[in-house]
Parts: structure tokens; sequence; C-alpha cells
């Protein structure tokens, strides 16, 4: 638990590492900018806010959550995601899953002060891991979801929803590890079609209906379930999803997470990859593993091994790394996008 906490509050003072809370096809997430100066800031309560959005992790629970580092391959082979779930037994991690509209009174435990008045909503999407909420003192938004209230907000003739999209209230995601508030305007019309930077949340129908708990892509043992994750720095892509270039103590620092808390079989195969590229073996010698998550471990590790020799100049590495690459990086077999939490 000493380590889980300290690896949570390095990360928190961190404004490189992003955060998300939420099930598959909705998700709020909370991310800093370099310099920018939070609102209310308690480390030892893994604590803190901006102006933009908040973020609070339940010490009390820190006995219970399971951290599972993982990385995902991207459709751009010169790129890859990576995070650290915080999961919780399924038994542990089950919130209400209501259907409906529902109002939860006034929000008590609000990380701001001044929020503390304003009342919560369940937007009803069912999730067996998090409570989706609107929270908001607007008199005519509030009369206007008490209209809709055990009502789902996709009914076509229910006005909750887009009122919800026109009043931008703030947005909390609570999970049995703690809560992400994120209180900048939704991503739509009034933001130009894009999720505004900073904090953001969203809200995929196509992907709530799958009925997932979390990508099909994200190694997650089947006894547990993820309530939130941590996306440290990544040594590729920067905060706006552009490329950058290789940062070898972004990647070492992730490595690190990965042996301490990484699945054992996806470790050891990255570091079976990893000798066999040192050694001089030819890719045909490797035995192809069994486990998809394996198989993808390969990939990815070649493309890091690629980005490595890239950024040494070890034109010997990068040539046996495209030999490796032409027998065992060609499918498209557990390909993700980049967007942290979906």
């Amino acid at each position: 638990m000493g380590d889980l906490e300290h690896l949570l509050r390095r990360h928190l003072a961190d404004w490189r590492t992003g955060w998300s809370m939420g099930s598959f096809g909705a998700i709020a997430e909370f991310h800093q900018d370099a310099g920018e100066v939070p609102v209310v800031d308690d480390p030892r309560n893994l604590l803190r806010a901006t102006r933009r959005g908040a973020i609070h992790i339940d010490r009390r629970r820190l006995a219970g959550i399971r951290p599972v580092a993982y990385e995902t391959v991207s459709p751009k082979r010169h790129r890859w995601s990576q995070a650290v779930s915080l999961c919780l037994s399924d038994a542990q991690a089950r919130r209400s899953a209501r259907p409906v509209l529902t109002e939860l009174g006034p929000d008590d435990d609000a990380i701001r002060g001044i929020d503390r008045t304003g009342i919560l909503f369940d937007m009803g999407l069912s999730l067996p891991q998090c409570d989706f909420c609107i929270r908001t003192s607007d008199p005519r938004l509030l009369a206007t979801l008490r209209s809709g209230l055990g009502r789902s907000l996709f009914e076509h003739d229910n006005p909750a929803l887009m009122a919800i999209l026109g009043a931008h209230p703030h947005r909390v995601a609570l999970t049995n590890i703690g809560r992400i508030e994120v209180y900048q305007k939704i991503g739509g019309p009034d933001t130009g079609g894009v999720s505004p930077p900073g904090p953001h949340t969203h809200l995929l129908p196509k992907l709530l209906s799958s009925g997932r708990t979390h990508s099909a892509n994200t190694p997650i043992p089947e006894h547990l379930m993820p309530l939130g994750s941590l996306h440290p720095g990544n040594p590729v892509i920067g905060a706006m999803g552009e490329d950058l270039p290789f940062d070898d103590g972004l990647h070492r620092d992730f490595q690190t997470l990965l042996d301490g808390y990484g699945t054992p079989e996806i470790v050891a195969v990255k570091r079976r990859v990893a000798d066999g590229l040192a050694r001089g073996e030819p890719p045909e010698a490797f035995d192809t593993p069994a486990n998809r998550f394996a198989r993808s471990a390969v990939r990815l590790t070649l493309r890091q091994q690629a980005r490595l020799a890239q950024h040494l100049g070890d034109a010997a590495l990068g040539q046996a790394v495209a030999r490796w690459q032409k027998v065992h990086d060609q499918g498209a077999e557990g390909e993700d996008d980049d967007a942290p939490g979906h």
C-alpha cells in the first residue's frame, strides 16, 4: 500500500500524467498543463483541483486496489499507449448501475467547497463500476432534469439530454476508489465539435451498448474490474496527441512500472524479445506466444526498440528490428487507438 500511495502522490504532482475514471464508453479525464497552479492541493489525501477539473483518490481504498500496468499498440507503427489501471475485485468495484436519470441530492463530497450545494444527478447509464453524474445549481436545468427523472436520457422525447448539452453542467464520475470532476464545457457544437484541452468527458453510446467494463485490448485479469487509470507521460505522444521525439527517460520510467505492476507473462515476453535482438538471434527462432496480449507485447517491444535504435543512432539494432518486424509485426491484432480510457 505504501508503494502505491507513493506512486499516486508522485503522479498527481506530475502535469504530464493524465487520469481517467469511468467505464467503457463513459469516461471522465483529468489533465493538467505545465505550470498550472492548483486551487486545491492536498497530497496527503490524494486530492488535487484546478480551475478546470479535479481528482480525489480515496486513501481508505488503497489496500484493496490492484494496479495493472499495460501498453497497447497503435494503428500508427511508431506509437503506443501506456497506462496503469486501478482495479478492485468485481464485488468491491460494483455500484448501483442505475438505468434511469436519478436525483442523488447535494454533493456533500465535492472537492471544492463552493460546489457542495450543487445537486447531483446520476445520468442512468447502467455502468457497473461508475455512477456517471452531472452536478448543477442552475434552476432552469434543475427543473428540466426533475421533469425527466425515472426515464432514460436516450428516450427520443426526453428533453433532459439536450438541456445538459446546452447548459454544460459539471460532470462527476463516482467510483469506489474516488472521483473525477470536470468543470469545462461538454465537447460539441459550443466547443467546435472537439473536447476542450485539459479535463473533459467522453460519452459514446456505441461503446456503451457493448456492455463492456473496459476495452478488449487491455489485459485486465478476469477477477478484477478497472475503475480508473493513470496515464504517465508518454515517450512518443504529447498531451494533445501530437508526435514527440522519443523520450528515453519517460520510456524507462514506464518500463519500471511495467516490471512492478505488469502481467508477468507480458513482462517476460518483452525481455525475451529484447534479449533476442541483443544476441543477434534470427526472428524465425523466436516462438510466437499463444496469448494475444503476449503477441501484442512482441510487436510493442519491436516498435520501442526501433525508436530506441533511432534515438541512439544504432544502425545495427535498427536493421535487426526491421528483420524481426517483417516476421512478427505484420498483423492488426490488438491494435487500439491512442486515446486514454477508451
